[in-house]
């Protein structure tokens, strides 16, 4: 079956400490709507169920989007869209204090970019030192390339690539998400000791200053009622 690509969208919420939790709710259900305006594949949002890395820690962010379009130019007019910017200025911005996001294009192997709900996946985004170029850029990306095989069977679904939005990822310029079909799954491989880079360890962790790992569950879909 022939590889098929789609636009990944990744943005990483700080709720502020205190926040009431009906206006968490409130923003957690209105971002969720957006998966009605057209050119959206999937849309899921979510609060991050653990952090997995010591800068996912340091920075803390607490919830998440994800979402993937056809092209760059269908997640420009989601991006656009008024009921998008509606949302984030009346249920986003007044309660967050920290936002970041990143964008790439990734190839897949199947015919649907849909994830199953219930599925556990792993969010994982990269700094790279500043020195890197794009020779080093290349070697992290070919380690991702490998850690399907790596991981075998317990992964369902792995995409990875460049950034292609640099204005709200805080540096940080590739991006991967690993699918799995539940959380026992993702355990297991964390018990086996099993790292998405470990293929290439020793060429990857010299290149990265900064490494955001996150893990995030894949919510049930809206009622078929919902909707902007």
């Amino acid at each position: 079956m022939a590889a098929i690509t789609a636009v990944e969208h990744v943005v990483l919420f700080k709720v502020r400490d205190g926040t009431d939790t009906a206006k968490i709710s409130a923003m957690i259900s209105n971002l969720r709507s957006l998966v009605s305006l057209d050119g959206v594949l999937l849309l899921s949002a979510a609060h991050v169920l653990r952090h997995r890395s010591s800068a996912a820690s340091s920075f803390g962010f607490t919830h998440l989007l994800h979402s993937r379009y056809r092209t760059k130019e269908e997640l420009a007019a989601y991006s656009a869209h008024p009921a998008h910017i509606s949302v984030v200025r009346e249920f986003v911005l007044p309660i967050c204090e920290d936002i970041m996001a990143l964008d790439w294009i990734a190839e897949f192997e199947s015919d649907s970019v849909a994830l199953p709900p219930g599925s556990a996946a792993r969010v994982t985004l990269m700094k790279l030192i500043e020195s890197a170029g794009e020779a080093e850029k290349g070697v992290v990306l070919e380690s991702l390339h490998g850690a399907k095989r790596l991981l075998g069977g317990a992964v369902e679904q792995l995409s990875y690539g460049e950034n292609f939005s640099p204005a709200r990822a805080k540096g940080f310029s590739v991006g991967s998400i690993a699918v799995f079909p539940g959380v026992e799954e993702l355990d297991e491989v964390d018990e086996k000791g099993v790292d998405l880079m470990e293929a290439q360890k020793e060429k990857v962790r010299p290149l990265l200053e900064s490494l955001i790992v996150l893990d995030f569950l894949v919510p049930p879909p809206l009622p078929a009622t919902s909707g902007l």
